[in-house]
């Protein structure tokens, strides 16, 4: 996919350079190529295995696919973090000191790293990268049909945010996607570390015998224009380009 680009953009941790915006795309194409694989292979077994995950879950996978993906653009500068409860998501391994460190917080055994304890994960004594992905919001279903898994929603997506688990996320590498030929791909990436507590919302706890199964943050208006004001990537796709740009999320002219 060809992206446009905003080369006034920095991925950094402060003040030090952890990706460059061509890393940043590669890794958005290389995790597309992967959810396509994903679609064809399970085809061939009748399984629309976007379908059986459901939006919600399907979201946090792509978020995944793409965390994986920079990691492996990163080549050891970041790796992932090992326990499924820790932050960031991608930890800051780009010097000697720190690779020697994050190498003393597991065992390894048949090629598996096993964390020693979680909180040498949460958080990581040298930070890094946080990874989240939305697909934005549409109107609610008494008004516009909502569309199916598969279908592309740039033509009724309007408004957009991230979740966290906690008020305290920054360094936070975001992504919106959306279906494009039955696929999800990430159609633009934002990336911002000057995030506060109050770009966070008031966090809500699960509700007794219902409701969300984890404590969640809703990023705040405050919050999201910062990371509009740090886009890094929009696919250059007028739909696309005139959905980001109408509401002034990254301003008129990205190009």
């Amino acid at each position: 996919m060809k992206y446009v680009i905003n080369n006034a953009a920095k991925i950094n941790y402060q003040g030090a350079d952890v990706l460059s915006i061509q890393e940043v795309v590669e890794a958005m194409n290389f995790a597309n190529q992967a959810l396509r694989k994903l679609n064809e292979t399970t085809q061939e077994f009748d399984i629309n295995i976007f379908e059986t995950l459901g939006m919600r879950n399907l979201s946090g996978m792509v978020g995944e696919y793409f965390a994986r993906s920079v990691m492996r653009i990163a080549k050891g500068r970041l790796q992932s973090n090992l326990h499924q409860d820790g932050y960031p998501d991608l930890l800051l391994t780009d010097t000697k000191e720190k690779r020697e460190y994050f190498e003393t917080l597991y065992t390894e055994d048949n090629g598996k790293k096993y964390p020693v304890s979680k909180e040498a994960f949460s958080p990581y004594k040298y930070g890094g990268i946080e990874i989240k992905a939305t697909c934005g919001s549409t109107p609610p279903a008494s008004k516009v049909a909502k569309p199916l898994v598969g279908e592309q929603r740039v033509h009724l997506i309007n408004s957009f945010d991230w979740k966290a688990h906690h008020r305290t996320t920054n360094h936070l590498l975001a992504i919106l996607w959306d279906f494009i030929d039955g696929n999800p791909t990430i159609v633009a990436c934002f990336y911002q570390d000057q995030l506060e507590v109050n770009d966070w919302g008031k966090i809500v706890q699960p509700h007794d015998g219902g409701g969300r199964t984890t404590s969640v943050s809703i990023m705040q208006k405050s919050g999201i224009q910062k990371m509009c004001n740090g886009w890094v990537a929009v696919l250059d796709d007028p739909a696309y380009i005139e959905l980001l740009s109408n509401k002034k999320w990254i301003g008129y002219k990205v190009k």
